[in-house]
């Protein structure tokens, strides 16, 4: 037993290594009003994203990011979807908004969207939406 144990401590050791440094993906999901004027606009932004803003995206340890937009009646709204994989949220969110490039952005893509009640109380644009399934 003991010869077994030497023979694959490493491998034991490289497990927990690969354990320890694989973060699994936090999800969000958030959801937003877009205001039916501004429809065409927010589209065209997006299929043209500022490189700078994709690259601090990457940064911030986003991954998968997606909008997705629904009308409902005569209301138009953005779903937005994304992994986190970095260890911090809160600190890497900060940086994101410290970034010029992203505030920038913020700046054009704001006049576009109508905050839901709950978002715009707290002087936020994306309301947080509870998981209720996944299935990998």
């Amino acid at each position: 037993m003991m010869t077994f144990m030497k023979k694959y401590t490493w491998l034991l050791l490289l497990l927990c290594c690969w354990a320890c440094n694989n973060t699994t993906p936090r999800r969000y999901g958030t959801v937003t009003g877009l205001k039916p004027e501004k429809i065409n606009e927010y589209k065209a932004l997006h299929a043209n994203i500022w490189p700078a803003v994709a690259k601090q995206i990457r940064e911030c340890h986003i991954r998968n990011y997606s909008i997705y937009l629904k009308q409902i009646n005569e209301q138009y709204y953005l779903f937005s979807y994304f992994e986190y994989t970095g260890k911090d949220f809160n600190a890497d969110m900060a940086k994101m908004a410290a970034d010029t490039a992203t505030q920038r952005w913020w700046k054009v893509t704001a006049p576009c969207q109508l905050p839901l009640p709950d978002a715009a109380a707290k002087g936020e644009t994306w309301s947080g939406m509870e998981e209720v399934f996944h299935q990998q």
